[in-house]
């Protein structure tokens, strides 16, 4: 197998790719793995999916069957957001939300609780209504919400099982605009930041960490009443033509801008389907910071502006609401996500990771289990209260440890 991560970065070390195309086949793939891992989209930038063994649940059937009394969709686990999405537009449905691409697998995203923005917005792992996984024993367990140990099975991290449905909380499909400003002054960020959040649904700022914001991305649900227009945001300019989130490339990938109303699905994530998003030639890391303290921890990188910047293609802030998913980073707090596209550089970016884990540490940050970070299980498990529960459902799901590599012994669960 030669396989490499989205970025490139990560090569795939193992010896076996299976594309089992029935549930039943997958089953006996993985009883008979002594290792294995499920491999999504690939958007990962670490050995989080990787094992002796890896499987694709790409060739299983990708049926989306609707409920509406009930309110949800239920899916293939291996369906990107991109092509769900073009399933409930059809049925007039819709999510709650979006991650910034639509490029990632459903069953990805939420194993590693991926998130768009919003002050009222949970990660997208908060809309599982239900999932089903084949367990190391080759059994199919489904579990329900409300379910005993349901919180602890949704963001599992791949150590549970290899999840081949979900079923997701839907809605009536509606529009939304987006509008960007440029220049805001980082005074009137901190004086304002509860205000700048609540402009819209979702908000994206985006910084490079110099004299000013670049950019704040306001995404706002189209309602019945009229727009309320504005010039700047608290200071910043409306821009006047379409951005990207890194000022030096074309627009062109983006989802449209300005204003113009459009699809849910085709305005919530930054990025088109079928277009490369972000750069493409990347490193991304990420870390949680409980909302009480978001002013001082982005007081704190910006302190560490000068070594950040070199190896900076752009940061992203963003806010998600809290949860109760035991190892969401959203467990039991509102959060301010504090996101960095690198360039590709592993080992400047290691270098850096750790001073600037250093500065956040103080705050109890959580980094974001798909990107990379330097924090061990010793430094993690004071950060979940939940992790001696997890540790258990792992040990009764997986008593045999045919889930387990490298990184959830190093980041998460410690020695066996």
């Amino acid at each position: 197998m030669h396989e490499t991560n989205w970025a490139g970065n990560y090569r795939y070390r193992a010896g076996k790719l299976h594309r089992p195309s029935t549930v039943e086949q997958l089953q006996e793939v993985v009883a008979n793995a002594p290792r294995v891992r499920a491999l999504g989209s690939r958007h990962s930038f670490t050995d989080l999916a990787d094992s002796d063994e890896l499987v694709s649940l790409e060739g299983l059937p990708e049926e989306v069957a609707v409920d509406r009394e009930a309110g949800t969709v239920s899916l293939s686990a291996a369906l990107r957001y991109g092509e769900l999405a073009e399933v409930l537009e059809r049925e007039g449905l819709a999510l709650a939300n979006l991650a910034s691409l639509p490029h990632i697998s459903v069953a990805g995203a939420v194993a590693t609780a991926t998130h768009g923005s919003g002050d009222a917005n949970g990660n997208l792992a908060t809309s599982v209504a239900g999932l089903e996984l084949v367990t190391s024993s080759g059994e199919l367990l489904t579990a329900s919400r409300g379910d005993p140990d349901f919180d602890g099975l949704v963001v599992g991290l791949g150590a549970l099982g290899a999840v081949t449905r979900l079923t997701l909380d839907a809605e009536p499909a509606y529009q939304v605009r987006q509008r960007v400003f440029e220049g805001l002054a980082w005074d009137a960020l901190h004086e304002h930041f509860d205000q700048v959040t609540a402009t819209g649904d979702s908000v994206s700022v985006f910084t490079r960490w110099g004299e000013a914001v670049d950019q704040v991305w306001v995404k706002s649900r189209v309602t019945d009443d009229p727009e309320q227009l504005h010039d700047d945001l608290f200071g910043a300019a409306a821009a006047t033509v379409d951005r990207h989130p890194i000022i030096e490339l074309d627009p062109v990938n983006c989802t449209l801008q300005l204003g113009v109303a459009g699809p849910w699905w085709d305005r919530l994530p930054h990025f088109r389907m079928g277009f490369t998003p972000s750069s493409g030639a990347e490193l991304q890391s990420e870390y949680q910071i409980p909302r009480l303290h978001a002013a001082a921890a982005i007081g704190a990188v910006h302190a560490l502006a000068e070594r950040v910047r070199p190896l900076l293609q752009v940061s992203e802030l963003r806010t998600v609401a809290a949860d109760r998913l035991w190892m969401s980073p959203q467990y039991g707090q509102d959060t301010v996500a504090i996101h960095f596209t690198w360039h590709p550089d592993p080992v400047g970016v290691q270098r850096v990771l750790v001073e600037l884990e250093a500065a956040l540490a103080p705050f109890g940050a959580r980094p974001h289990w798909g990107k990379v970070f330097v924090a061990d299980a010793t430094t993690i498990t004071p950060l979940y209260e939940r992790l001696p529960d997890f540790k258990r459902l792992v040990d009764q799901l997986d008593p045999r440890g045919a889930f387990r590599n490298p990184w959830l012994t190093n980041h998460v669960l410690g020695p066996p």
